[in-house]
């Protein structure tokens, strides 16, 4: 599915809300309640949240013929909306086996029909904004939906396969990595506010960043790369990792990314779980499911450390032909500790909880994944994450 910025904004809508419930059709009715850990949700979880935001902030306002769900929904699909009430704990996301998936599929037929009502009188600035928002968020949660899910499947001894034709990350043309060199200097970053495309409130405002001269390898790191982190002892040597880091590495026992497999402890690592299913592992496909720590630890072991945000952005713009990978792959680790931009202001009213509150203890990733919808992701987009996670599909780009 891919979306063109030149398609009404009621059919793009509808486009999304349709490819969502798209999702869920390789599964059974058992797995739309799971949830594999406290940081995961329920594939009907997000089906229903994602409703509930359009009901809450768009048809609530502006649209008095909706005939709202039960009230008590808003508790259990309340995200983290603190203005707008209590809602379930986030661990106990998969304990809501009612209601129904049938009632949650009608419930999004009568917020669609509402929200095409809503447009037949014409667009009104006052709530197409948030429209656009709404779409943009449910976006965001088809890919989260399938990080979840992933998560949850590879904790099964059957290991269940999502999709048979599934396919992640191609490798990058070529086998020789090499360095795109930037002279640094006075740079602009973030989205520019004369510019009319959509973008989150933490892409902007656009500002300008001091950078030193830089070089970013070409391409991602990949499985072959960080076995040899692996054989050299990378897991095992404190001395490349960040104190919290390695207190992890031990408590944790990580031992190499997410969802490597191998038979016995003493075995080579074979095999890569996947929304495939179980796979043999690629070793040119670029490296997957790392975090931040780990991230950090190869840079560090490899001679070469992670970017920043900015070195990225700009090297993403002003190279785009020759920065492979650069997007449609896997989400990429900086070394930007995810805080505001210079002159940041959080929308008013409870939608300006959506980015800025969760500014502290996390990293930037740039890019986007194979998971991530097609047309959503740009050059300024700022993906977060704390630097323990491991469930996102994220992976690593060297610079120096």
């Amino acid at each position: 599915m891919v979306l063109s910025t030149q398609q009404p904004l009621l059919s793009r809508l509808l486009t999304v809300r349709r490819a969502s419930e798209s999702l869920i059709a390789p599964l059974e009715p058992e797995d739309l309640c799971l949830q594999g850990m406290a940081d995961a949700s329920p594939p009907k979880w997000h089906l229903a949240h994602t409703t509930w935001f359009f009901e809450t902030f768009v048809l609530g306002p502006f649209q008095p013929d909706h005939r709202p769900a039960d009230p008590r929904w808003g508790y259990l699909f309340n995200s983290y909306y603190e203005t707008v009430g209590p809602r379930q704990p986030r661990p106990q996301r998969g304990l809501l086996s009612r209601p129904a998936i049938a009632d949650v599929l009608a419930w999004r037929r009568r917020v669609d029909a509402s929200l095409e009502q809503l447009f037949s009188a014409g667009e009104d600035r006052r709530w197409s904004g948030l429209v656009e928002l709404g779409l943009q968020h449910e976006q965001q949660h088809q890919e989260l939906l399938l990080m979840d899910l992933l998560d949850g499947f590879s904790r099964q001894p059957l290991e269940p396969c999502y999709r048979s034709d599934w396919e992640e990350a191609k490798e990058a043309p070529g086998s020789e990595r090499r360095w795109l060199e930037h002279p640094g200097g006075l740079v602009e970053i973030g989205h520019a506010s004369h510019h009319d495309s959509f973008h989150f409130d933490n892409e902007g405002p656009r500002h300008r960043v001091w950078l030193e001269p830089f070089a970013l390898a070409d391409r991602l790191v990949t499985n072959a790369d960080y076995q040899q982190f692996i054989t050299d002892g990378g897991y095992q040597r404190p001395e490349l990792w960040m104190s919290e880091g390695w207190s992890l590495c031990q408590t944790k026992a990580w031992q190499a990314p997410r969802y490597w497999r191998r038979e016995d402890p003493d075995a080579p690592w074979q095999w890569e779980f996947t929304l495939a299913g179980r796979q043999p592992l690629q070793p040119q496909r670029p490296v997957r499911h790392i975090s931040w720590f780990e991230a950090d630890a190869y840079a560090r072991w490899a001679g070469a450390r992670l970017p920043s945000e900015a070195e990225w952005e700009l090297s993403a713009r002003e190279r785009s032909d020759e920065l492979l990978q650069a997007t449609g792959d896997l989400w990429q680790w900086t070394a930007s500790p995810y805080r505001p931009y210079p002159g940041f202001q959080p929308a008013a009213g409870a939608v300006g909880e959506y980015n800025g509150k969760f500014m502290t203890s996390q990293f930037v990733l740039r890019g986007s994944s194979r998971l991530t919808p097609k047309g959503h992701s740009r050059l300024t987009y700022r993906n977060f994450f704390p630097p323990a996670s491991r469930w996102m599909a994220a992976g690593l780009r060297l610079a120096r």
